[in-house]
């Protein structure tokens, strides 16, 4: 057991390490650090004497890189662990993190090849968050399988499902603001073109309605102790959130505050995911009505 829990918690630290680290390639404009994919340079898979200027650029983005394979190797332990355990409830995810490792790496030469594009920049960071709540599973899981009981109520359920798919779109439209913004990971690379004002403003939205999602679910009557104190916890994030997107943009964006909102994004987004997992996983025991 504590094995397991070992493996998916290293494996959710890595995770969103990966998106920390493409924050530091971005804000820090390294980018394009290693201009080719697979090799950091032609001719070399790692980097070279004065392949760059400053050279700290080249290694934020072989880090990042490397951060890929360390990701990889947890990976596959979390497969070995759980085929070892015979927990066949888990053998799907453990291989959706295998295989979104894999897409990844693909992505990220993408992301290369088309000198940071934020569309592909923005497909990288969205498959992350999707591997996040996959390793956010694994690790919730880890002691017992999902429990198979009667479904929360109708209403209940309508809900959660729209707190996450809303919790999404937030990520999304926080990509799009991000597309369209100053911080492209190289001074070169193209942007959306969208006015940053505006799509700003669509975003802002779109966490106000999901707040009036979240409060509902937090009154609803058929919810379970652990879901209440799971919305309790997002609502907190989803405000310092709020209080930190609004200082950047009125600061201008600045790098520090980016990397800072960035960083909560994740945390937002395991949250959001944990509301979800609390309305699955409650067991009619656990309802508090």
């Amino acid at each position: 057991m504590r094995v397991r829990s070992l493996s998916f918690g290293l494996l959710l630290f890595l995770q969103s390490a990966l998106v920390l680290t493409g924050v530091a390639v971005r804000l820090t404009g390294s980018g394009l650090g290693c201009p080719t994919w697979p090799e950091c340079t032609p001719g070399s898979y790692t980097p070279v004497p004065y392949q760059a200027e400053p050279q700290l650029h080249v290694w934020i983005e072989f880090g990042n890189r490397l951060l890929t394979f360390a990701l990889l190797l947890a990976a596959l332990v979390v497969v070995i662990v759980v085929l070892a355990s015979r927990r066949k409830d888990l053998r799907l995810l453990a291989a959706g993190q295998v295989i979104g490792i894999l897409g990844q790496g693909v992505l990220g030469g993408i992301t290369v090849l088309t000198d940071l594009h934020p569309a592909s920049v923005a497909a990288h960071l969205l498959l992350s968050m999707i591997l996040i709540a996959g390793a956010t599973s694994l690790y919730d899981r880890r002691r017992a399988p999902l429990a198979r009981v009667s479904a929360p109520n109708k209403t209940i359920s309508i809900l959660s499902r729209s707190h996450i798919a809303i919790s999404f779109i937030v990520i999304i439209l926080g990509t799009i603001v991000t597309g369209s913004g100053p911080h492209a990971g190289d001074e070169n690379s193209p942007r959306f073109g969208f006015d940053i004002r505006s799509v700003a403003i669509l975003h802002a939205d779109a966490v106000i309605f999901l707040m009036g999602l979240t409060i509902a679910l937090l009154v609803a009557a058929s919810v379970s102790k652990r879901t209440k104190r799971s919305v309790l916890f997002f609502i907190g994030i989803a405000l310092a959130q709020g209080a930190i997107g609004y200082i950047q943009y009125f600061l201008g964006i600045p790098e520090l505050i980016v990397a800072i909102h960035l960083v909560g994004a994740t945390i937002f987004w395991i949250s959001a995911w944990r509301v979800r997992l609390s309305i699955v996983r409650q067991t009619a025991n656990e309802l508090t009505n």
